[in-house]
């Protein structure tokens, strides 16, 4: 599997788990501290190639994912759920520890977003869905980024990348059922 875009990814470890699962080239941010030299790399990279991000699904992988989103708009996001990227023996979370199928299938569900956020869920559904507020709330949000592949986020920043990644009202209610009915099983 041959990917044309760039992958944008923290560090080597992580290129090299991109490479044993698909053919692409990756720019490595070397941590949350993206400088600007990386930036116009990744801004370069976007204009002739297109650019993903797939970083890890943690603070400091989400940090990075929201200064390069910030800086350069209209890269592609492809997102690990955190099961898929714990290591074997539980003390290391990254891309590098995700299998070439996981990585190949975050690869092939990409979510790009828009300019204009289609806003029709609302902060009010996601209370009254008990994605906020409450004591399961932060389970429901994890297992409904993974459902619609948008990565675990809070209660706000879930709102805001159900807007950017214009999922609709009914993608929204068909993965909360999904969710729903693990809770009961």
């Amino acid at each position: 599997m041959k990917i044309k875009e760039v992958i944008v990814v923290e560090g080597r470890d992580d290129t090299v788990a991109i490479q044993r699962a698909v053919e692409a080239d990756t720019i490595e941010t070397n941590g949350s501290a993206v400088n600007q030299a990386c930036l116009e790399r990744i801004r370069l990279a976007k204009e002739r190639r297109g650019v993903i991000i797939l970083t890890d699904p943690d603070y400091p992988g989400e940090r990075i994912r929201k200064i390069v989103s910030e800086h350069v708009p209209g890269c592609k996001h492809a997102f690990l759920p955190k099961a898929e990227a714990i290591s074997k023996n539980g003390d290391d979370l990254g891309v590098e520890n995700a299998s070439i199928d996981a990585v190949r299938l975050a690869l092939s569900h990409l979510q790009e977003p828009y300019i204009e956020p289609l806003e029709s869920v609302t902060w009010e559904d996601l209370h009254a869905a008990g994605l906020v507020g409450g004591p399961s709330a932060k389970l429901r949000r994890e297992r409904l980024g993974v459902h619609l592949r948008i990565g675990y986020a809070n209660g706000k920043q879930l709102l805001k990348r159900l807007h950017t990644f214009r999922i609709s009202e009914s993608e929204f209610k068909e993965a909360l059922l999904k969710v729903y009915k693990e809770e009961q099983s």
